[in-house]
């Protein structure tokens, strides 16, 4: 099994149950099944391989590994060349472990041009992995947008009401930020002479060139987040896109800017990710709290829970700015946990969805009384978006506040007053939906958890307990490629004039970014 592209086939082998389905004619039920099934066991295998990735996968080495590389544009010196280190094998596992579940969750929701809705999603799985794999520009790029047109798709077609308008904003808002993107490369590639993200991560561009690539780049990555004000487009594609859509938007998608930020920002641009760090501290704290504001007023589960997604991805982009061990890593963890987390939040939404086709705050409540399983997971998920210690959502928030103390105590407030303002709403919205009296006819019927939804959940439920308890296995995996990014970034400072002996590279960077935030808090304090 070793001698083979294990990598390639992670990536292509979603693609393997194509031919299968296109053999499908029709739309006859039985023709449905079989489409479930076939993209079923498609995204089973894809998981279980991609298990042997990890289970090879060598924690105390901080290089690429599994790498593959053979020449693919000559005449743009681009190559199809793929590998994974500590930070992309976390998000190719999480990809791959949450595909399954959301083609379980279409199982019964989905009932018109099912073969069409599979085909789309095993499309995407190949794109997200694609993209978390690729070591060129170029390859990164075609994955990155690719993953836009299935999941166009998928929200116009199979989306709510307002499907063409939430599909459309998506897609605009992330593509004219790639378009920017696209013209850095072009620009990295008269540079470098190649698009190889190692190479460009090697070379060292002017401070001026940084700070143009680092906004081309910014664009893109920042919507994708997505950071506030670019973030407009996620709760309506959440609202309008089917469950299983939300679970991967979620789940997956809003990592890959987090991911652009710790691939590319941060070792290619450093001086100009230095520079602009209390920018985006600014930006990150703007998103924790307003949004946790918004979503308090939300009278829909999805619309809730989309914006509580824009205030931990708040967190991600304030970590990972913060060049430290602990920032990064805690941004990592967070976006794993929030993958996990969110996606059963939105699956939980999907489940009563499906019972009463509302997902308004005000038709339910009381539901504990006839949903008691469901209402056990629904609340361990709430206390894990919340954080609450002995979940995974605690393990990166508390890493990222460590970081933030170290930078600025007045900026950890503010992360922390939006962690608080989060457990208000998030427990609001339980409180609603499932205490209080059962009142409601409609409610009176409801059913509780199905086999295969607990099929769905169960799995969910495990990781969000293990690596909430036990986290070091995560931390353990992706600790030497943040070092790796952290050395590269002090490697590219080391004309500052600081004695290396007495100093770590750490401590370094750390007096750096703390004199530059503190600077610019303390013009802002002047100016007011």
């Amino acid at each position: 099994m070793m001698g083979l592209p294990l990598l390639s086939l992670v990536i292509f082998l979603p693609l393997s149950g194509i031919p299968f389905l296109l053999m499908m004619r029709g739309d006859h039920p039985m023709v449905s099944k079989n489409a479930r099934i076939v993209a079923l066991l498609t995204t089973l295998m894809t998981f279980f391989i991609s298990l042997i990735l990890l289970f090879n996968f060598d924690n105390s080495s901080a290089d690429y590994q599994f790498v593959e590389k053979a020449r693919w544009l000559s005449g743009f010196n681009a190559f199809y060349h793929v590998g994974v280190d500590g930070i992309s094998i976390l998000f190719v596992i999480l990809s791959t472990f949450l595909m399954p579940l959301a083609i379980l969750a279409s199982w019964e929701s989905i009932q018109k041009r099912v073969k069409e809705y599979m085909i789309a999603f095993l499309v995407l799985e190949t794109m997200m992995i694609g993209m978390f794999c690729a070591l060129d520009l170029v390859l990164f790029y075609v994955f990155f947008e690719g993953v836009l047109i299935p999941m166009y798709l998928i929200i116009g077609i199979w989306g709510g009401e307002r499907r063409i308008y939430a599909s459309l904003k998506f897609f605009i808002y992330t593509f004219l930020g790639s378009v920017l993107m696209l013209v850095a490369i072009v620009a990295i590639f008269f540079q470098v002479n190649g698009t190889g993200i190692e190479e460009a991560t090697a070379y060292t561009f002017s401070r001026d060139m940084q700070m143009w690539l680092f906004l081309a780049f910014f664009a893109s990555f920042a919507v994708k987040v997505p950071m506030w004000p670019v973030h407009t487009w996620l709760p309506d594609a959440h609202v309008e896109a089917p469950t299983a859509g939300s679970v991967i938007l979620a789940g997956v998608l809003l990592k890959m800017g987090g991911y652009g930020f710790l691939r590319f920002s941060l070792p290619m641009f450093p001086e100009a990710s230095q520079y602009c760090a209390p920018f985006i501290f600014g930006l990150s704290i703007i998103a924790v709290v307003y949004t946790s504001l918004v979503a308090l007023v939300q009278k829909d589960m999805k619309k809730l829970i989309a914006y509580s997604s824009v205030a931990h991805m708040g967190l991600v982009t304030f970590g990972t700015f913060t060049f430290l061990q602990e920032g990064l890593q805690g941004a990592i963890f967070q976006m794993v946990s929030h993958g996990l987390v969110s996606a059963a939040l939105f699956l939980c939404v999907g489940v009563i969805y499906d019972r009463m086709h509302t997902r308004q705050i005000d038709q339910y409540g009381g539901i504990v009384n006839r949903m008691p399983l469901y209402a056990v997971a629904f609340l361990l998920f709430t206390f894990a978006s919340i954080g609450l210690p002995g979940t995974a959502g605690f393990v990166g928030e508390i890493l990222i506040l460590m970081a933030a103390f170290k930078i600025n105590g007045f900026m950890a407030f503010g992360l922390a007053t939006g962690m608080v303002l989060g457990a208000t709403y998030a427990l609001w919205l339980y409180r609603r939906v499932v205490f209080g009296a059962l009142t409601k006819d409609s409610l009176k019927k409801l059913k509780d958890l199905s086999v295969r939804e607990r099929l769905i959940l169960a799995p969910l439920v495990m990781a969000v307990i293990v690596f909430g308890v036990y986290p070091q296995p995560l931390l353990d995996i992706s600790d030497k490629s943040v070092a790796r990014i952290l050395k590269a970034y002090n490697n590219s400072r080391n004309h500052v004039n600081l004695d290396a002996d007495t100093i770590s590279l750490t401590q370094k960077n750390s007096i750096l970014v703390t004199e530059n935030t503190s600077t610019f808090f303390h013009r802002l304090q002047g100016d007011s």
